[in-house]
């Protein structure tokens, strides 16, 4: 676990009005929750009910993923439900966005309400075996939740076999057609569609996929039921969500925060800014940088992460070194990945850092607007979003780049997490 969100989470003098649903135990002990302390907060998953009671008050809770792609959650569960054949469920933290730690702070905190959640899925969509799918960077992790695993099956809690995996680490490695693919033996990295895995997935069975912490809100809502879930958050947007919170805030690390909230709200939630905002990348490398002073109602959106970007760092820096990385991890089966994303970083580093010459937005914006909805999964979307974001953002900043070249600030140290030398060279790296 990132030990800055344990510091956030435990500051006595944080205010916790909503960290009572899926971080409740790590608030009332101060400790991860092991299988005991589970129990007797929770008590067992009520795994006996019928598949489509679940589907029902999912549905009705109005939970949605809570991966990126806020895909509604009771909806999968009955598909899934409704295909033929014996189904698979997978549970998804591997978490390759590089500026969130929700999901492994969860898993360390809470790990058995996300196994609850996902063994009841599997009861929802007649499935007999749960794959947890992990990256290898988070190797002792894995091997707690093996324990874990172990120590329910001696306690006979769940009807369905849970097998944990660790992947290869790579940022596309999370997309729900490369866990398909790797767990059917081949490379961690994004396969064609159709069919989707809900149709045809591991084992070419249908498969139903999911964020862990959307599992553990599934594990909730059997408890509790919907009505519980909608008391927070927002009729459009019910329940709650983790947020990684980082950059220039006050306390730093994972919050749960009410769905619907605005990023303003959420910011405050860590104690606020520490300095004077320049913009605030919400929804992580594939999300938008919003203008500072925030809009009032601008939300969070994407993978649950918000980073508060100083005034006096460059934004287009910031962008440009995200690019570079997206463009390097991208798994080169279609033009707009081994082409598109790098050609556009390339732009960016002109635009940031070097001397950009009298034709360079003009090609920019033709690149951007040849990647969306081109490539064989979302990467360059996520991309272009970002760099587009980045040129209404910090338009007065394009504006000085392009007159006078670099700011005084293009070359500081990033605030934004990006790892370095994480290029994907050889086959063997998705295996």
């Amino acid at each position: 676990m990132n030990p800055e969100a344990t510091t956030a989470l435990a500051a006595p003098e944080m205010p916790v009005p909503h960290g009572v649903r899926l971080l409740g135990g790590w608030y009332a002990t101060g400790r991860p929750a092991g299988l005991s302390d589970h129990l007797d907060r929770h008590g067992p998953a009520p795994t006996g009910r019928a598949g489509g009671a679940l589907a029902d008050d999912v549905e009705r809770a109005g939970l949605t993923g809570r991966g990126g792609g806020a895909f509604p959650t009771g909806r999968k569960l009955r598909t899934v439900a409704g295909q033929r054949g014996p189904a698979v469920v997978v549970a998804n933290g591997m978490e390759s966005e590089p500026a969130s730690r929700k999901d492994e702070t969860l898993l360390a905190l809470a790990p058995h309400l996300v196994l609850d959640g996902a063994v009841l899925a599997a009861s929802a969509t007649g499935a007999g075996t749960v794959h947890l799918c992990l990256p290898r960077t988070r190797a002792e992790q894995a091997e707690g939740l093996v324990r874990a695993v172990e120590e329910r099956r001696r306690a006979g809690l769940d009807p369905a076999e849970v097998r944990v995996h660790t992947l290869p680490h790579h940022f596309v490695s999370s997309e729900e057609t490369s866990l398909v693919s790797w767990l059917n033996g081949g490379g961690a990295r994004p396969a064609p569609t159709p069919p989707r895995p809900f149709e045809r997935g591991v084992g070419k069975r249908p498969t139903f996929i999911a964020n862990v912490e959307t599992l553990a809100h599934v594990a909730l809502i059997a408890r509790h039921g919907p009505g519980w879930f909608r008391e927070l958050g927002s009729e459009s947007a019910p329940g709650t969500t983790l947020v990684t919170l980082s950059g220039a805030v006050r306390n730093p690390g994972v919050y749960e925060v009410p769905m619907g909230g605005s990023a303003r709200q959420a910011l405050a939630a860590a104690g606020g800014p520490t300095r004077r905002l320049g913009a605030v990348l919400a929804g992580g490398f594939f999300g938008s940088w919003l203008p500072v002073p925030l809009d009032p109602v601008a939300q969070s959106r994407g993978a649950g992460v918000l980073v508060a970007l100083p005034e006096d760092a460059c934004g287009l820096s910031e962008t440009a070194g995200v690019l570079a990385y997206l463009g390097a991890q991208s798994a080169g089966q279609c033009g707009p990945c081994r082409f598109g994303v790098p050609s556009v970083a390339e732009d960016f580093a002109e635009l940031a850092w070097g001397r950009p010459g009298p034709d360079l937005m003009e090609r920019l914006d033709r690149r951007l607007g040849l990647l969306p909805g081109r490539g064989a999964c979302r990467h360059p979307d996520g991309a272009a979003r970002l760099a587009a974001s980045a040129l209404r953002a910090f338009a007065g900043d394009v504006d000085r780049h392009l007159r006078y070249g670099p700011c005084a600030h293009a070359g500081d140290a990033p605030v934004l997490p990006v790892p370095a030398g994480r290029a994907v060279a050889a086959e063997e790296g998705w295996r």
